[in-house]
C-alpha cells in the first residue's frame, strides 16, 4: 500500500476534523501532499467519517487520476490539486462548512483582522474570493474553485495568511501538512466567529493597527520569531 505514512496523518487529520465540531455529516474534507511522489492523499467522496480508516483514503496524481485506493476521491479534489499546483510549500488543505466561516463566505465578505488573535495566525485580513461566473460554475466548477483562489492571492502569500472564504461557498484552508491545514481551519473558525461579534458591536469598523498586526504575526513568524522555545 503506498504512503502509509501520509495515509494514516490524512485519516487523523479528517477524524480531528469531525471531533473539532467544524464538520456535520460528511461536509468536508482533508487531504495530504507527497512533494517528492507528487501524489495526494484524499478523502474519499461522501463517506462517514465514523467508517474512516487510512485504508479507504483515495491518492490521486496532480491530473487527478486514481493511482490506489477503491473509492472515487472527494468532489473537492480539483479544487485541492490547483492549490497544490498553485502553491509551493503547502502539504495539507481542509475544506469545511464551519458556521461562522461560512457566513462570511455567504456574505462574501473577507474578515478583517480586528485584534491579536487573528494576528497571530493571519498576516492580514482572510481574503475573499470573487464569485464564479456560471460557465465557471457549468465548467469545471471545482477545478475553477481552486482557480479563482489561486487568482485572489497573486499578491498574498499564502502561507502567511494560510485560508481562503470561497464566495457563497465557504472556507478552505491549508498548511505544511495536513495536521496544520487542520489547526488553521479550527483558528479560522474562531476568529470569524469573534469578528462577527466585534463589527456587531462596532459603530464603524476598525482593523488592528499595522504596528501590533506585525508584532503579533512576526514574533511567531519568520526570521526574528521568538515565540516558544528554541
Amino acid at each position: 500500500m503506498k504512503l502509509e505514512k501520509l495515509r494514516q496523518e490524512v485519516c487523523d487529520a479528517n477524524l480531528q476534523l469531525k471531533e473539532s465540531g467544524l464538520v456535520l455529516f460528511t461536509w468536508g474534507n482533508v487531504s495530504g501532499y507527497d512533494k517528492n511522489e507528487k501524489l495526494v492523499v484524499i478523502k474519499p467522496s461522501g463517506i462517514s467519517y465514523d467508517e474512516l480508516t487510512p485504508d479507504l483514503l483515495t491518492i490521486v496524481n496532480l491530473e487527478g487520476e486514481i493511482v490506489e485506493g477503491e473509492l472515487n476521491p472527494s468532489t473537492d479534489t480539483p479544487t485541492h490539486l490547483e492549490l497544490y499546483k498553485s502553491f509551493p510549500g503547502i502539504g495539507g488543505i481542509s475544506h469545511t462548512h464551519s458556521t461562522n466561516a461560512t457566513i462570511w463566505s455567504q456574505s462574501c465578505l473577507e474578515i478583517p483582522c480586528y485584534g491579536t488573535t487573528h494576528a497571530d495566525f493571519f498576516y492580514g485580513a482572510v481574503p475573499v474570493t470573487r464569485q464564479l461566473t456560471a460557465e465557471e460554475v457549468e465548467n469545471d466548477y471545482e477545478k475553477n474553485t481552486g482557480k479563482v483562489i489561486a487568482e485572489r492571492f497573486k499578491e498574498i502569500k499564502p502561507l502567511e495568511v494560510p485560508a481562503v472564504l470561497v464566495a457563497n461557498h465557504g472556507p478552505f484552508t491549508w498548511g505544511i501538512n495536513a495536521a496544520k491545514s487542520v489547526e488553521n481551519s479550527i483558528v479560522l473558525e474562531e476568529v470569524a466567529g469573534m469578528a462577527l461579534w466585534t463589527k456587531k458591536l462596532m459603530e464603524i469598523d476598525k482593523s488592528i493597527p499595522d504596528y501590533l498586526l506585525d508584532k503579533h504575526y512576526l514574533r511567531k513568524h519568520g526570521s526574528g520569531a521568538y515565540y516558544g522555545q528554541k
